[in-house]
């Protein structure tokens, strides 16, 4: 988006066809990556999570929907346009590019079709700090952003060894958290966001800042297990430590998980692939999993949407929904209305599974090796509520509305006190 089509005025801004206020005191938005609506309570539940258990019941918890589908990209440029993906354009982690017929990895800024809060809130006098687990991420958050010491810094704990200040705006950073390079499948890269952001908050006091973790725990754990609420326990320590410098903290999730296996313990897959190929001959009909990104491990990239490009897509379609598993299986169209989705960017039929099912390619493709633990993953409707906290009460009656994780900063902004 062009610059031109941000405008200040006194202490307001708009972006995106939203205005926000601009903030008295640093603000913290956190996207939990894979958080469905109990794993905190759990926490809370045990005794481990005292910060969480004093924030509902001084500050405000909501239920609020994600943007479907239920992956990573799509909902984290959500939350920082304020938009769903009809409008900032990022639709899945992996897709069919339109312009080259080829499947790539949803990474690139240059999908990005307006501009995130970010360079708005930094050409209004605020200072910006954005730190993400995976890598991933970092490119599409930080669009826009002039880094620098002093501006804005921009970079993960994945690849937090090769933060410069012309990347990243930031460099030594290992050595500003007091942590090494942590493994991208383990608990301890969330834990090296979480750390990041309390020691910039000491040393810089950014005025926005946004922290996204990785889902690698509740893929395997369900809340109230021991490793989540260590999990929590941990995060818990964290917030509790930005609260006492005076932020305001707003909590959401990219999307929540269920388990997706059945009595034997297996992953409960319909391979669409193979079924297609069956229904109208080998690659007659294409099929894309937008979860696909480059660490499939804990989910062998297996979710609950899929994209398919095949002839007279209405034909089968009524064909899916026959099928025990399928929640939906609609058209471009249908698609892009039910889901606020670009439309140039989806396949002719888009198919949506319920809780415990995924939908893979085919069998032989899919290695599920790396599945130690019983299959949770998401992607459909029903991982779609997510917890939308904040530290601080709502400053007045919000009224009837769907709250959705995008209303992060709006909450954190605008409505609390």
């Amino acid at each position: 988006m062009a610059p031109d089509s941000i405008n200040t005025i006194g202490s307001d801004i708009t972006v995106n066809d939203r205005t926000y206020r601009l903030p008295k005191q640093p603000v913290v938005v956190v996207c939990i990556d894979g958080s469905e609506p109990g794993y905190i309570e759990r926490a809370v539940e045990a005794g481990r999570a005292p910060w969480f258990a004093k924030v509902f019941k001084q500050g405000t918890s909501l239920i609020g929907d994600c943007v479907v589908p239920s992956f990573t990209n799509p909902n984290n440029l959500s939350i920082v346009t304020g938009q769903p993906p009809q409008v900032h354009g990022i639709c899945g982690n992996y897709f069919l590019d339109p312009d080259t017929g080829k499947e790539v990895m949803m990474n690139d800024p240059k999908f990005l079709r307006v501009e995130t809060l970010f360079p708005a809130f930094q050409r209004a006098g605020c200072r910006i700090a954005v730190v993400t687990a995976k890598d991933k991420l970092r490119g599409l958050l930080g669009k826009g952003l002039e880094l620098g010491a002093g501006k804005a810094c921009s970079f993960s704990s994945e690849k937090s060894d090769k933060a410069t200040l012309t990347e990243n705006g930031i460099e030594n950073v290992n050595e500003l958290v007091g942590m090494a390079v942590p493994d991208v499948y383990s608990a301890k890269l969330s834990e090296f966001v979480f750390a990041a952001g309390v020691k910039l908050m000491e040393r810089d006091r950014p005025e926005i800042m946004y922290l996204s973790t990785t889902d690698y725990i509740q893929h395997k754990h369900a809340p109230g297990t021991p490793v989540a609420n260590d999990f929590y326990a941990m995060m818990d320590g964290y917030m509790a430590r930005l609260d006492a410098m005076g932020c305001t903290i707003v909590l959401t999730a990219d999307h929540g998980m269920n388990a997706k296996f059945g009595a034997d313990g297996q992953p409960d897959v319909l391979y669409l692939q193979d079924l297609f190929d069956k229904w109208l001959g080998t690659d007659k009909a294409r099929v894309i999993l937008p979860i696909t990104d480059p660490y499939v491990v804990h989910h062998g990239a297996l979710g609950s949407f899929a994209v398919v490009y095949c002839p007279n897509p209405q034909e089968w379609a009524a064909k899916l929904k026959s099928i025990p598993g399928i929640e939906a299986a609609l058209n471009r169209d249908e698609a892009a209305k039910r889901f606020e989705l670009p439309a140039d960017r989806l396949g002719d039929l888009i198919v949506v599974s319920t809780k415990h099912k995924v939908l893979g390619t085919s069998a032989a493709r899919h290695d599920l090796s790396g599945l130690t633990e019983p299959l949770r993953s998401h992607g459909g409707v029903s991982e779609q509520k997510v917890p939308l906290l904040c530290n601080r009460r709502l400053a007045g009656d919000a009224g009837a509305r769907r709250w959705r994780n995008f209303d992060a900063f709006d909450l954190a902004l605008n409505l609390v006190a």
